[in-house]
């Protein structure tokens, strides 16, 4: 599970068992997780997060898609 981003705790991170899944990307920290797809930019689902951390995560993910959207294709194609 290769870390892509760190920021305000947060953990951004992909899962190899899942890359069949549309372009997404996990979020871990602040007690809970969230899933983000990327394209476009929307919360699949967060489990145990504030409003205020979930609105960070999803505002990291759009400030930071291009770089992620990269970092995914080229994770995806070393588990494929």
């Amino acid at each position: 599970m290769p870390k892509v981003l760190e920021k305000y705790g947060i953990r951004f991170h992909f899962y190899g068992y899942d890359v069949q899944e549309r372009a997404h990307i996990h979020a871990s920290g602040q007690g809970g997780e969230a899933k983000v797809w990327l394209e476009p930019v929307e919360l699949d689902h967060s489990q145990g997060l504030k409003a205020d951390d979930v609105a960070r995560i999803v505002r990291t993910v759009e400030e930071h898609q291009a770089e992620i959207l990269e970092k995914w294709h080229d994770f995806k194609s070393t588990v494929s």
